[in-house]
């Protein structure tokens, strides 16, 4: 195990990334960029971290902040229950622990939206402690090492990697060997096509010996995406618009959006945008001119999203079924943080109103 890790730091100091959150040991920039990374790709995440960094600078600001004002800074890097998270842990260190990140595993993992992999990083890397981090990356190299033929999303053999990691970790530089064990199965132990001629632990490799490397790790069988049909409303009155502001749960929940909903079973798409305007905000609108047509793929589900200018007919809006609503301008649309899919019906409205400084009839 000991000339294994001594071979893998070697490899590191040489192949290592340059990334700007190994550019500091601060506890509060380490979590940010652990966060922006549990769901998204570096080259993507690297632009956000800066915005972020430099509009949130301390945990304190942070927590001062609104969720509006996180989510607009967090608006189109996805996974939105991350933001909110970080912003409610952000309130509890300063609440609770000084507005300092606690260094202990039990405190960290009490935080919301901090599991076993953010807090092993936070604390090898920030904080100098012993303590394994495995991202997707890492479990496969260990996978693929040590012949690890069961699935690594299951509880037992996230057990057995961790003990595996944890068995590997070199006394004193378990910061530098997770992030050497990530960026392996980054840039070598990929999973398709792995370049095991590259690799310095080619001849540690169980899965290499047995010809198993592009077998490992077992992945389960991919389920069939489910797709539905969803309408949206841009609804008029005067020259202003009715947006709502999803419940704060979920996968989009905080974001604004133009209200509407999921169509049912043998639903036209007119009858199923009245019935949603209604449970959601408990107005009546009219339907009116197809506005625009949106295919959206999320994680595990993909929609049609059909939008309509609608014209306000009657009633006082409430927030039944949503967090608040605000009748807006055009103009105005760009201050809310809202999804990617009705972000492009942002910008076509803000296009139209280019075009035509009137609202629909």
């Amino acid at each position: 195990m000991e000339a294994l890790a001594k071979r893998l730091l070697a490899w590191y100091e040489d192949h290592r990334r340059d990334l700007p959150w190994r550019r500091t040991r601060d506890p509060y920039r380490l979590w940010v960029a652990e966060v922006m990374l549990q769901q998204t790709r570096v080259e993507t995440a690297i632009p956000y971290y800066h915005r972020f960094l430099e509009r949130f600078s301390t945990v304190e600001r942070l927590a001062r902040a609104s969720l509006d004002e996180v989510l607009k800074a967090w608006e189109g890097l996805g996974y939105y229950a991350r933001a909110r998270n970080l912003h409610a842990a952000a309130q509890i260190v300063v609440a609770s622990h000084g507005g300092e990140l606690p260094d202990t595993w039990e405190e960290l993992v009490a935080l919301p939206g901090i599991g076993p992999y953010t807090a092993g990083a936070i604390l090898s890397v920030a904080f100098g402690q012993d303590v394994p981090a495995l991202d997707g990356n890492a479990r496969r190299v260990l996978c693929r090492l040590f012949n690890v033929d069961q699935d690594p999303r299951q509880p037992a053999t996230q057990r057995r990697l961790w003990a595996l990691a944890q068995e590997l970790l070199p006394p004193g530089r378990a910061g530098a060997f997770n992030q050497a064990l990530m960026d392996l199965g980054t840039l070598v132990c990929t999973p398709r096509n792995p370049r095991c001629g590259a690799c310095p632990l080619a001849d540690f490799c169980q899965a290499r010996r047995l010809g198993r490397q592009e077998e490992l790790p077992v992945r389960a069988p991919r389920r069939a995406i489910p797709h539905c049909e969803v309408t949206a409303g841009v609804i008029w009155k005067g020259d202003r618009l009715l947006i709502a502001q999803r419940l704060p749960r979920g996968l989009l929940g905080g974001l604004w959006e133009f209200p509407g909903g999921k169509r049912e079973p043998g639903e036209s798409l007119v009858h199923c945008l009245q019935r949603e305007i209604r449970e959601e905000l408990g107005i009546e609108i009219e339907v009116g001119e197809p506005f625009l047509t949106l295919q959206h793929a999320y994680s595990h589900f993909r929609i049609t999203l059909h939008v309509f200018h609608c014209r306000y007919k009657s009633g006082q809006p409430q927030a039944l079924d949503c967090a608040d609503w605000r009748w807006v301008t055009v103009e105005e649309l760009p201050r809310f943080a809202f999804p990617v899919a009705d972000q492009k019906i942002v910008a076509a409205l803000l296009s139209a109103k280019t075009a035509s400084p009137h609202p629909p009839a």
